[in-house]
């Protein structure tokens, strides 16, 4: 399911590639997909929660913990980060040294925190989580089985009230760059502030929790996923501010241990098969590549050019297959490779995690 989260990310994307020629399938395009970015960031960081607390292991030290999750991220960023000083010359002068930091998301700047590669500010997130990660882990072990639902419905409640109260407290003007209906103060605090989205990772962490103590719901991946695309739909319909994060949160939060269980269990499904899982340990790298080779890929089809529904469509796989290739590469060249080399103890100094199935490659 990475990779379909990853997809989703792209089709929001494609709101800003401005393909269609009809101003009715443009605007209909857009109510559909203009959430399906924030649902699958989400999505990301309540699955790095859930993962790295189903595979942690007490023989795991700091030093190792810290190590993997460095290799694991910085190696694609930094040759993304140079592919977009490349590709997106407008950001050679512009929040170049936060981003090249991952320390972007912590701005409450536009041109900063989607500077160079736009998806990398959500690794400035993750940098966060992880640092926390085996702190958090210590609190969230010493809370009483029979209490977990109680501090996970505390989590969800945290996050709706941040957006509940920026949308009623928060100035709601300027409006942001994109048009977007609400201030990008309103945004950068329910959306990118990376204490905020951290309530996302601890209730991963939470659930995760429920799971390994036998205390889940059962509920089962078909009807988690329906959940979640009939909220989906309409949240489509809220303000916008709503289909940030708080919308959709209880449904993925839902459907990543509904997922979990599925691989565990060996359910079959179109998930488990050899092209998905492929597709899925490359899904970090597409989710960074993604964006690059749009605005590279657009000269080839015209800088300001639109197309009929059909072109358009046939303009998006194409773009589609361009970025699973690209990722591909950045997957083969960088990231395991450097994942194989450098993620490992020396002299078998720490035990490694075991992966859970649904955890292997997870960001």
């Amino acid at each position: 399911m990475r990779f379909i989260a990853a997809v989703l990310v792209f089709f929001h994307h494609v709101i800003w590639l401005n393909v269609f020629a009809e101003a009715g399938t443009a605007a209909g395009y857009r109510t559909l997909f203009i959430n399906a970015g924030h649902a699958g960031v989400s999505f990301f960081f309540v699955l790095s929660g859930f993962i790295l607390t189903v595979s942690a292991r007490d023989s795991d030290t700091l030093p190792h913990f810290y190590r993997r999750r460095f290799f694991k991220i910085y190696p694609n960023h930094l040759v993304t980060f140079g592919l977009g000083l490349v590709i997106i010359a407008g950001a050679a002068s512009h929040g170049v040294l936060a981003n090249l930091l991952l320390v972007q998301a912590w701005v409450p700047d536009y041109g900063v925190i989607f500077s160079v590669d736009p998806p990398s500010w959500s690794l400035s997130c993750e940098l966060l989580f992880y640092l926390a990660f085996p702190f958090l882990l210590k609190a969230v072990r010493r809370i009483p089985v029979e209490r977990l639902w109680w501090w996970a419905g505390g989590v969800v409640v945290a996050i709706l009230a941040v957006t509940v109260l920026a949308g009623l407290l928060l100035p709601s003007t300027p409006t942001m760059p994109d048009g977007q209906p609400l201030s990008m103060t309103q945004f950068w605090v329910v959306y990118v502030l990376p204490p905020v989205r951290a309530l996302d990772f601890v209730l991963g962490m939470l659930v995760a929790a429920l799971a390994l103590n036998g205390r889940w719901v059962g509920l089962r991946l078909l009807p988690a996923s329906v959940l979640f695309v009939v909220v989906y739909l309409a949240a489509t319909q809220l303000p916008y501010i709503y289909g940030l994060t708080a919308a959709t949160i209880v449904p993925l939060a839902l459907l990543v241990p509904a997922a979990a269980y599925a691989d565990a269990d060996g359910t079959a499904s179109v998930l488990r098969g050899r092209v998905m899982t492929w597709l899925g340990e490359i899904s970090f790298a597409f989710y960074l590549v993604h964006v690059l080779v749009m605005i590279g890929g657009r000269p080839l089809f015209g800088e300001t050019a639109l197309f009929s529904g059909p072109v358009a469509s046939l303009v998006i796989l194409a773009n589609l297959a361009a970025a699973i290739v690209a990722a591909w590469l950045l997957y083969v060249l960088v990231e395991r490779p450097m994942m194989r080399r450098f993620s490992s103890p020396r002299r078998g100094r720490a035990v490694a995690p075991e992966p859970v199935p649904a955890a292997q490659g997870a960001v």
